[in-house]
């Protein structure tokens, strides 16, 4: 049996582990990367690449068999940025079997490899969750999977689940022809401000969408027509997507050989992304209680390169971490709901402002309506939350994102100068509304009538 020595060994090729493999073997390190299954992981191959494919070719009026055609040409454009060629070529060593544990230092491949190395990067992500609701069958459900791989369109589509995979392929699909059901025990994105996600409803609503919130699944049935039982009563249907989270891919790790803990929810690390182990790093959707975001893995690559490579003491932050649910129209978010900084701070040391979009001279030549950004802050102007709904959304958030990172206020967001007319006005506009009560008080009153006294200069 070889023994194959590295500096690093990377376990998972997403995105995440990826951007470990190529920031590592570029800055002078051996690297090993291993991956069983397909590179660039789930976010090239089922989740965001393909489900923002389908999204846009749904909202553009696209047929079902144009838009998967079109999904299918994406993965294969950007697959070769994430291909063994591309990573052998810059200096990695791709090993493409199941990898195992045999102590803290070394792992077992299924080909009989053994790779022993300093640093350890598990990196191997997660697989669609199956709830435990009596007679759902994982074989003959859809999940993120298997959906982008349908021949034919489906006459029903059932969904389980209102977070963002569930109302974005609930819009897309509905959109293509289909008729959507979508059934969540809560209500759908619960993570997001209620205000934000009541516009997303309404447009899912007048999209065709029929939506059952706090509702309970009993059970699933698969006979000549598969249906689901449920506290709304029995909803037939032709395909059942399950869109009710994920499950961390921990299972076959055989982590207990090198001694590092991990539950069901995933593997334990600490802010620098250290298991119990200080060699032995993991990161994406595999830690317990991460987000569960391609852009958060990323981030999180740029932690562990900092913390192996740099020996710097680099920690994950993440006041600032933005996320969108690309319907149309998105909702994006960055920092607090006005929820979360009720719990942190006391009701009067916060304020929350709304504005209509609508009212944006852009929006108005453009007929944009219905859209809306809500800014949560403390009194004095420090920022603590912004969550944005309308067309692109995700694009007008940066914004914040970096107002958030160099904690800025709302007064310095007051003061840009922004083009004339674009939605981006928007920002300075809430931003001066902030101020506007204390600026047109009695008391500033008073000074400007004062200060009209004096000598002009």
């Amino acid at each position: 049996m070889s023994v194959l020595k590295a500096d690093i060994c990377v376990i998972g090729a997403g995105s995440g582990g990826l951007s470990v493999a190529a920031g590592a073997v570029q800055l002078g390190l051996s690297v090993v990367l291993i991956e069983r299954g397909e590179m660039g992981g789930d976010c090239l191959n089922r989740g965001c690449v393909p489900s923002k494919s389908l999204l846009a070719m749904a909202k553009k009026g696209m047929t079902f068999h144009q838009a998967h055609q079109h999904v299918q040409q994406a993965i294969t454009t950007i697959a070769p940025h994430d291909s063994v060629e591309r990573f052998e070529k810059m200096g990695c060593t791709v090993v493409r079997q199941p990898a195992r544990f045999i102590d803290r230092n070394t792992l077992e491949c299924g080909d009989g490899q053994t790779i022993r190395a300093r640093y350890i990067v598990i990196a191997a992500g997660s697989r669609p969750h199956i709830p435990d609701i009596k007679g759902l069958d994982a074989d003959k459900v859809l999940t993120n999977e298997t959906l982008f791989t349908l021949s034919e369109k489906p006459k029903h589509l059932a969904i389980i689940g209102g977070g963002p995979m569930g109302v974005e392929m609930a819009q897309a699909h509905t959109k293509m022809g289909c008729r959507v059901t979508l059934v969540t025990c809560g209500e759908i994105l619960p993570r997001d401000d209620r205000d934000c996600v009541d516009s997303v409803r309404k447009a899912l609503q007048a999209d065709g969408v029929t939506i059952h919130e706090n509702t309970v699944v009993y059970k699933a049935i698969f006979g000549k027509t598969p249906s689901l039982k449920t506290s709304a009563g029995i909803i037939e249907a032709t395909h059942i997507l399950v869109a009710t989270g994920r499950t961390p891919n921990v299972d076959t790790l055989n982590l207990n050989a090198a001694n590092i803990k991990y539950d069901g929810g995933g593997i334990i690390v600490n802010k620098r992304l250290q298991t119990n182990h200080s060699h032995i790093y993991a990161l994406g959707d595999i830690i317990k209680d991460g987000p569960q975001f391609t852009h958060a893995a990323g981030y999180q690559a740029g932690i562990i390169i900092r913390n192996i490579c740099f020996r710097l003491p680099a920690k994950t932050d993440y006041t600032s971490l933005p996320w969108v649910t690309y319907t149309s129209p998105e909702l994006a978010h960055v920092g607090m709901t006005e929820t979360e900084a009720e719990r942190r701070f006391s009701r009067h040391k916060i304020r929350v402002l709304t504005k209509n979009i609508a009212d944006n001279d852009r929006a108005v030549t453009e007929g944009i309506d219905n859209r809306m950004i809500k800014i949560v802050g403390k009194t004095n102007g420090t920022i603590l939350g912004v969550s944005i709904v309308g067309d692109h959304a995700g694009e007008m958030l940066p914004l914040w994102i970096l107002a958030l990172q160099k904690t800025m206020t709302m007064k310095d967001i007051a003061g840009l100068i922004l083009p004339y007319p674009t939605l981006s006005e928007i920002h300075k506009s809430v931003a001066s509304e902030w101020y506007k009560d204390a600026l047109f008080s009695d008391k500033t009153r008073f000074l400007v009538r004062w200060l009209q006294k004096l000598p002009s200069f």
